[in-house]
């Protein structure tokens, strides 16, 4: 079949196919992409072509922002459980650099996404071209080199005979639950429009098998007799839980074992807030009562998780001297992590077989009065009354309680993910998205159109601080485009309330952490500056609430949640209102030595957290 190497890129894609447990769902749902030199007459072309001729079924969607395309290809990944991504097309140099942030993020998160950028003249007839990095070490080497190292597959195809292996490879590792992360093909701008013979065979449908690898016995039976002679487990649930679906087994396991379950960022509402066993986030933005037991523990279970500092408390977290890990991963890599007794399997045959090796074994730990107050607290913290503006936790609260059972809530970055993970109350696997494995400003709104996209049965609900915002809001526009609702609750304290806070409590005095204007001394000590989001976001076609109180807050989601477009929920709030602390700690260092009384003690009170930590070996 002739075609050009773009046209073939997009049959081939609309021809990949995922299959677990028997469903099958597309690979590559759709395209998203912002068309320049580079690629308007390539993927573009192809793209167009398949939508005027029905040739290949591969949905485009106009993006606004290259980054902000893979942060929803992610977030489309994610909600789809790895299963199903969407690529994402730009034009050469700073079309495809402006998608370097979004693939860190997916690879750290180990979220597939395809990133075709643009690349330079294969023939190098016209070189140097428009944008090009002239290096002069070598001919070959273009801006696109940036995404090696971020990549968790990367190629260059010079040639069209090398399209089918590069594609080939690339499906591969996107369905990978172990390998996956940002997928990378460099397409040079003339090979794009470049035909050739390619192989019927190559557009034929080609069903990816996702596997559920089974657990090893033999590493079973040992992490068996580890657990039978605890005392005090603790399981923690990651992201592996979610992605496996395995929130059927784990309920099971914790029932018939007694063990409490904690959880990660990526592994909230694997067990539903309200489970007998559940005890809450571990580790620096956890609650007190999983952090007191993680102290106390004498195994831990990790289930699915990569052990981030976050969870760990900078390793800190686990305190008995003779703790030991069990760890069910499908990824060997964080199976050995902590120098634990592996189980290298899938989330649910992990927790299936590690039961039934346990044999009937239960464990008393007598947490549930301490798990009934924290909930006490927690209800404090959602209807503080706080004055005159409102709290956070306040307005975390007006939207958990406005969420139904299978919406969603989504954010990444400030302080937003430390108090979400302390008291969001989780009672759906698909319930919580909190990017932290980067934690990227600006991933809200786009990742939100991605789950969005992924089940647009759900209401999906981005928190976003104003800093945040300020980074990337663009992606309203994508989404009036499309038709497609989401709710936007946009919290606005005027600069990083979470650096601010980080930096009083390292001695830092929150420098650099408000929006405000100059001042005669040289700080940002001045007033307010008049920037309103609100009214931005109503530039940008979105519907937009004011609201000044909770109870304004809360009619508002209301409001919101009954519109059949996208609405943004604005309202302002205390940086400086009380948060209830996780008794836990975050490594930051402090500089030694300081002219700063205030920085001193801050290095004082490091040098006493940091004598806790500690490596398991």
């Amino acid at each position: 079949m002739r075609l050009t190497v773009g046209q073939a890129v997009v049959r081939f894609l609309a021809s990949q196919w995922t299959e677990r447990d028997g469903v099958e769902r597309r690979a590559v749902a759709g395209c998203l992409g912002i068309f320049g030199h580079g690629n308007v007459a390539g993927l573009g072309q192809a793209l167009l072509q398949a939508q005027r001729t029905g040739e290949a079924d591969l949905p485009y969607r106009l993006a606004r922002n290259e980054q902000a395309m893979v942060h929803t290809a992610a977030g489309f990944a994610r909600m789809s459980n790895r299963l199903s991504t969407y690529a994402c097309t730009a034009s050469i140099g700073p079309g495809s650099t402006n998608m370097l942030t979004g693939a860190a993020l997916a690879t750290v998160n180990r979220l597939p996404v395809l990133l075709l950028p643009s690349d330079i003249f294969a023939t190098r007839a016209a070189s140097p071209v428009l944008q090009e990095l002239e290096d002069p070490g070598g001919y070959d080497v273009s801006v696109n080199d940036a995404f090696r190292p971020l990549s968790r597959f990367f190629d260059r195809v010079w040639r069209p005979e090398q399209l089918p292996s590069a594609l080939l490879g690339a499906m591969r590792v996107l369905t990978d639950p172990v390998e996956t992360g940002a997928v990378t093909i460099c397409l040079p701008q003339d090979l794009q429009a470049e035909a050739y013979e390619f192989p019927d065979a190559l557009f034929a449908k080609r069903v990816w098998h996702v596997a559920r690898p089974p657990a090893e016995p033999a590493f079973v039976e040992r992490a068996a007799r580890v657990l039978k002679a605890a005392r005090r487990p603790l399981l923690i649930a990651g992201g592996g839980a979610v992605y496996g679906e395995a929130s059927g087994e784990l309920d099971r396991f914790a029932r018939e074992t007694g063990i409490p379950v904690a959880d990660t960022q990526a592994g909230k509402g694997a067990l539903s807030w309200d489970h007998p066993n559940a005890v809450g986030g571990v580790g620096s933005t956890g609650t007190p009562v999983a952090n007191r037991l993680a102290r106390e523990a004498d195994v831990i279970i990790g289930v699915g998780t990569r052990y981030s500092d976050f969870t760990t408390a900078s390793r800190t977290a686990f305190q008995n001297p003779d703790v030991k890990f069990v760890n069910i991963n499908v990824a060997a890599f964080d199976a050995v992590k902590e120098s634990a007794f592996p189980i290298v399997a899938d989330a649910r045959a992990g927790l299936t077989a590690l039961l039934a090796a346990l044999d009937g074994q239960r464990y008393e730990t007598g947490y549930e009065a301490e798990v009934g107050r924290w909930q006490a607290t927690v209800d404090h913290a959602y209807h503080l009354g706080h004055g005159p503006l409102p709290a956070q936790t306040e307005v975390i609260g007006a939207v958990n309680e406005a969420c139904g059972a299978r919406d969603v809530v989504v954010q990444a970055a400030g302080s937003l993910p430390g108090d979400l993970q302390m008291l969001w109350r989780a009672g759906d696997p698909k319930q919580y998205h909190v990017e932290y494995g980067f934690s990227c400003m600006g991933f809200e709104i786009a990742g939100a159109l991605g789950i969005k996209l992924a089940d647009p049965g759900r209401e999906v609900f981005a928190m976003v601080g104003d800093g945040s915002y300020l980074m990337m809001a663009q992606e309203i526009v994508t989404a009036v485009a499309e038709g497609i609702k989401l709710i936007v609750v946009l919290v606005q304290n005027h600069g990083f309330a979470s650096i601010g806070a980080l930096s009083e409590s390292l001695g830092s005095q929150r420098f650099g952490t408000s929006y405000r204007y100059r001042g005669a001394n040289g700080d940002y000590n001045g007033g307010h500056l008049p920037v309103d989001l609100a009214a931005n976001a109503e530039s940008l076609g979105a519907h937009v609430i004011r609201c000044r109180t909770i109870a304004d807050l809360a009619d508002g989601l209301k409001r919101a949640r009954e519109a059949d477009r996208l609405t943004v929920v604005h309202i302002e709030t205390d940086p400086l209102a009380p948060v209830p602390s996780p008794e836990s700690w975050w490594d930051v260092p402090v500089p030694e030595t300081s002219a700063l009384e205030s920085t001193r003690e801050a290095r004082t009170a490091y040098e006493a957290a940091k004598r806790g930590q500690r490596l398991y070996l």
